[in-house]
């Protein structure tokens, strides 16, 4: 069993990390475009092995896909962060080229693998990695839902005192400001969490998770690390194990939800075969208003892609 991961910046080496410490697989390739870059981080990974007692050979390579070959997996977090000065636009075109080389080399390489993308704009990027992988769409998807969600159970658990091993929550929607947390999918220990906080400070809740991401970046002058590198690792347990578990993850939809042609965070069942089910929930008229606008929101970044000619390229 090999797992790769492609980009070994922060989010990429915490992943590959994580995947290792769990014996995730026989093999984990981390790869990278720089230098000698992944060739380190690898090393570093692999000599905590005798300490903390796991088997997952990891290896590094500076883009020699032939690495990376017959991978179950593929985790892509390759692409740059918005600099200042830089448009929106720009940086979509510029990951989107990023995410369309990589994903090429991943399906020439792996041509059965899980692509679980993790780059940004999270959304449009697993768009961009289907139009070119051209497999089945349940094979092709993104991790932003179990990190969105894990920051709102961690919020949750703070608030109110307790484990966050107890707090069960579905959030769907894009990344970013228009994700939509369900407080009434919300449970600690089975118990709606609506019975158990004010609505005031559970609404500034959810508030805080959707900016979630820029409070990290506020505080480190850059982007989170640990918990998007460990929920992505997270879905690749999922998969390689089997595990059926329910996860919101980006997805390809398809009249689900009355949503058509659009890459968006719904809650699925992820077992070896990558989503093996995307679940319908009954949405009152205020998520579903809630849902529809955080897709309109992604297919105007969608549509951006399509108009620039990226992918055709």
């Amino acid at each position: 069993m090999k797992v790769t991961v492609v980009g070994a910046g922060n989010v990429g080496a915490t992943c590959a990390n994580v995947i290792a410490h769990k014996e995730l697989a026989n093999e984990v390739v981390l790869l990278d475009i720089k230098e000698g870059f992944a060739e380190g981080k690898a090393l570093d990974i692999w000599e905590t092995a005798p300490i903390n007692l796991y088997d997952s050979r990891v290896t590094g390579s500076t883009n020699d896909y032939e690495r990376t070959r017959g991978s179950e997996v593929v985790v892509i977090t390759s692409g740059l962060p918005r600099k200042p000065g830089m448009s929106r636009d720009d940086l979509i075109a510029t990951n989107a080229g990023i995410v369309k080389s990589v994903t090429e080399q991943v399906v020439k390489y792996s041509p059965n693998a899980k692509i679980i993308i993790v780059s940004n704009p999270l959304d449009v990027m697993s768009y961009a990695a289907y139009l070119t992988a051209k497999v089945d769409s349940r094979r092709v998807f993104g991790m932003a839902g179990v990190l969105d969600t894990a920051r709102y159970r961690a919020f949750l658990a703070t608030e109110l005192n307790v484990s966050p091993k107890d707090i069960q929550a579905v959030l769907m929607g894009g990344h970013g400001d228009t994700m939509v947390p369900l407080p009434r999918y919300t449970t600690v220990a089975g118990i709606p969490v609506t019975e158990l906080i004010a609505e005031d400070k559970l609404n500034a809740i959810i508030e805080r998770t959707k900016k979630g991401g820029g409070e990290i970046v506020n505080l480190l002058g850059t982007s989170a690390w640990y918990a998007p590198g460990a929920a992505a690792a997270q879905m690749v347990e999922a998969v390689v194990r089997d595990q059926k578990r329910i996860f919101p993850s980006c997805a390809w939809l398809q009249g689900e939800y009355g949503l058509k042609d659009i890459y968006l965070g719904v809650p699925t069942k992820l077992g070896k075969n990558g989503i093996e089910e995307i679940i319908e929930l009954k949405l009152n008229e205020q998520e579903k208003e809630a849902l529809y606008t955080s897709a309109n929101s992604v297919k105007e970044v969608m549509d951006v892609l399509d108009n620039m000619g990226v992918m055709t390229a």
